[in-house]
């Protein structure tokens, strides 16, 4: 058997040209977030007999997070088998990586993508794979651990060090995901996963200013991204632009890029959901707007592949009153009494608690909301998502704690917010309002002072 490698180095059992570009163009595209990594769909027709290019196809359609993507990945999957025969063993063990995520046996899919970076550190899709599973779980060290287990082997590659920045600032280690994201930016300005994943530390860290003109500088090399990729780094920038009370370039971000991109996408429509959600939250005229999204989230009715993004379109739908919402909460609740053993808790005890509290917040039963997401908050990382996606749920539980007039719990989440976001308009607006009601007119001064000089500042 003739043998060649990929970019990084990698065994691939074939030496013809052709395919070896292939199989780069999927491996440093889906690296790097470029759209030429679904060219893989092509290279895998016009080799059927190739396990590896079946296998990573099988593995894109698996990244479309819905219940159709195992339906559309198992062709792929069967034709990996059937050539694993002349695969050798990198592509063997990926092929059976891929067989257990397929059948949605997690813990063995990470076994195996941890066996294959054992033996092969530079496959880096392996690394990104685990990253993106455990990711789902709320697992943040499992993502710290692998790309550390890789990282000594890839110095010379950028988006490694884009993946260790990202793992750091979801363990809570800014400034070790602060300088692993601009050692990445150091090699390439082209490195869209450490420019998230700095705009992550300087939102975490309150530099709202600094965060805003540093998207801003980067959103000139978001080319030739998916829509995943795109949207997000978008998004991120839309969250700074939020803080800063720019509300009319929010919905600007909203509708030039957040949500004009692939409107079917599990990604896409969550990012989507999530900004109009924080904009109303934050008082701010959305318009029509969700009346759109609620049509594409329509079809996400029964889709409880992943707690995360599920609660979100949950969001959507209930927020416009479609029916399809009692459809998606029936369908939590089933899953929470059906969900295989290693993740059934998760959908118990943290996903239909918060959808409850999703439903009866939009529904105007602000107390009973915060009953449900009380019950839910203390595990909320356990659904998956980041620090900052996951905030969303904060700021639904403490816009029901206002809803009913408490006041003095307000009072004390948002000046513990206020840590982040020390000059955000919208929170020292949130603030003033409650000291204003707890009776502290000197405090509400002081809190709508704070966010009145943020939006002169901006002006200015």
């Amino acid at each position: 058997m003739s043998e060649g490698h990929d970019s990084l180095g990698n065994p691939v059992s074939s030496a013809d040209s052709g395919l070896l570009a292939g199989i780069d163009d999927f491996v440093e595209g889906f690296l790097r977030y470029e759209t030429r990594a679904a060219g893989i769909l092509k290279t895998a027709a016009a080799a059927s007999d190739h396990a590896l290019a079946n296998a990573y196809a099988g593995a894109l359609f698996m990244l479309l997070e819905s219940p159709e993507a195992p339906v559309r990945a198992r062709p792929f999957l069967r034709a990996a088998k059937a050539a694993a025969g002349t695969a050798n063993a990198r592509e063997q063990a990926f092929v059976a990586f891929l067989s257990a995520w397929v059948a949605g046996d997690i813990p063995k899919a990470l076994k195996l993508s941890e066996a294959i970076v054992e033996a092969w550190p530079r496959d880096l899709v392996a690394v990104k794979l685990h990253q993106y599973l455990v990711f789902g779980d709320g697992n943040a060290p499992e993502m710290l651990r692998i790309a550390l287990k890789a990282a000594p082997h890839c110095q010379d590659v950028p988006q490694m060090h884009g993946m260790v920045a990202f793992a750091h600032e979801q363990c809570h280690r800014l400034g070790d995901a602060e300088a692993a994201a601009r050692r990445a930016l150091e090699m390439t300005d082209r490195e869209p996963w450490a420019q998230h994943a700095l705009a992550h530390v300087m939102l975490t860290q309150g530099r709202i200013d600094e965060g805003e003109r540093f998207m801003a500088a980067a959103a000139p090399t978001w080319t030739d991204l998916n829509s995943f990729m795109v949207t997000h780094n978008w998004w991120h920038l839309a969250l700074f632009r939020l803080s800063q009370g720019r509300v009319g370039d929010v919905l600007d971000i909203y509708d030039r890029q957040c949500w004009a991109h692939d409107r079917d996408y599990s990604q896409d429509q969550i990012g989507a959901v999530s900004l109009l959600a924080r904009l109303e939250l934050a008082e701010a005229d959305v318009g029509e707007r969700w009346f759109e999204l609620a049509e594409r989230l329509a079809a996400r009715a029964d889709d409880v592949e992943q707690p995360f993004l599920s609660l979100q379109y949950l969001y959507g739908l209930a927020r416009v009153g479609r029916p399809e919402a009692e459809e998606l909460l029936d369908a939590f609740r089933r899953r929470a009494e059906a969900a295989p053993d290693f993740c059934r808790p998760v959908w118990a005890n943290v996903a239909l608690p918060t959808a409850e509290g999703i439903v009866a917040f939009l529904s105007g039963r602000p107390e009973e909301a915060v009953g449900h997401l009380d019950r839910a908050l203390p595990n909320l990382a356990r659904i998956g998502g980041s620090h900052a996606q996951r905030d969303l749920f904060d700021q639904i539980r403490l816009a029901a704690l206002t809803v009913r007039g408490r006041w003095a719990e307000a009072q004390q989440i948002l000046e513990l917010r206020r840590g982040f976001d020390p000059d955000g308009v919208p929170l020292n607006r949130a603030l003033a309002q409650a000291y204003e009601a707890l009776g502290l007119p000197e405090q509400a001064v002081e809190a709508e002072r704070r966010a009145r000089g943020t939006l002169e500042r901006v002006a200015g």
